[in-house]
């Protein structure tokens, strides 16, 4: 049976500038450089969260030539004007590869990305949405790569919990189920979808 847990959190913002000042603003930290997307034209920064966890906030990248697919995360849905905020979560997984029809059918092809000197597989709907308006995670396979966690500095934060509210919390918990997920995430009823991360902070609990 698979096995799952989380991996990262996924910030969504029009640029990195106004991603990275947002998480400040809440979390009381900076982020730490990540870098190109170079297959779907967008960058990122990244906050540890923990041993296994992290943070990223993750935009368009104006500088890269315009991708020639839908942007991964929804991110072709933004505007300049867009807020960033908490738009979608990641669990990691194994064996990928091994992905069957229905694990596709919900949580997208499986593609290799890379990323400076990582490499990994990722669950990406062809049309660039989320999974379940990102209720369900994308699923990552880091294979023999180091997990980017490894390499950030702790800042002092740490996640506690993510909270996932959705009109039909049995579907989500459902097809959690289906591929053997674990991890400090709970399931609730709301007429909207929406994320909630607990997080401890130098200067206490915050929540995005």
């Amino acid at each position: 049976m698979r096995r799952s847990t989380l991996d990262h959190l996924v910030i969504v913002s029009p640029s990195l500038r106004l991603g990275a000042r947002f998480v400040e603003s809440q979390l009381g930290v900076q982020m730490q450089p990540g870098g190109q997307h170079t297959r779907m034209s967008t960058h990122n920064l990244l906050l540890r969260l923990g041993e296994s966890f992290y943070l990223e906030v993750i935009a368009p990248d104006s500088m890269a030539p315009s991708s020639t697919r839908p942007r991964w995360f929804a991110l072709d849905k933004l505007s300049a004007q867009t807020s960033p905020f908490l738009a979608h979560w990641v669990a990691r997984t194994e064996h990928l590869d091994n992905a069957d029809e229905g694990l596709r059918k919900v949580f997208g092809e499986i593609e290799p990305m890379s990323r400076g000197a990582l490499s990994w597989k990722i669950s990406i709907q062809p049309d660039g949405q989320l999974p379940f308006e990102g209720a369900l995670p994308s699923l990552i396979d880091w294979g023999e790569s180091e997990h980017p966690a490894q390499r950030l500095d702790d800042s002092g934060c740490k996640l506690q919990r993510l909270e996932i509210s959705y009109p039909d919390p049995h579907l989500v918990e459902r097809q959690l189920e289906s591929i053997g997920f674990n991890g400090p995430v709970s399931v609730l009823r709301n007429e909207r979808y929406a994320l909630k991360a607990y997080i401890t902070t130098p200067n206490g609990l915050s929540i995005l």
